[in-house]
């Protein structure tokens, strides 16, 4: 199996359609991605970085830095206090981390859910928490662009 930093969204995707149901696809979320996750420093958990519109908490740390072709690209390091949540932010991650902001603005994060299931599986409040994550992530990538251009 691969491990996250190995990962794309299709590998992700191909995972979902190995398992049987919502309750393995779950667990998957929980116990194979979300322990992934690198830890978040003290510095890193503070009021600028927390996520909004989420019930359990989320930071989100993020940075804008040149790629190998020069091109910014949008770093984040983001954690919960929720087994769950940390999954969902597994799928953030491997939607967005380390993509240019205009790829990032241009990727439709409904279709994604959508071919995962999150849409119909996740209660409102943690669809209102995924969103505030994409949002949040959306907002760095916009500000990048403005920086840059």
């Amino acid at each position: 199996m691969l491990t996250l930093a190995e990962m794309t969204l299709d590998d992700l995707y191909s995972e979902f359609d190995q398992l049987e149901d919502w309750e393995e696809r779950c667990d998957f979320l929980m116990r194979s991605l979300g322990p992934q996750l690198q830890k978040l420093t003290p510095e890193e958990k503070t009021e600028k970085n927390l996520v909004h519109g989420c019930q359990s908490q989320v930071w989100l740390a993020a940075r804008v830095e040149p790629g190998l072709d020069g091109i910014p690209r949008v770093w984040f390091n983001a954690n919960s206090d929720s087994q769950i949540v940390a999954g969902l932010i597994a799928v953030v991650s491997l939607m967005y981390n380390g993509k240019t902001p205009r790829e990032i603005l241009d990727t439709d994060q409904r279709a994604a859910f959508k071919r995962l299931e999150l849409d119909k599986q996740l209660f409102p409040a943690r669809r209102n928490g995924l969103s505030g994550m994409v949002k949040r992530v959306k907002q760095i990538a916009a500000e990048a662009l403005v920086t840059a251009g």
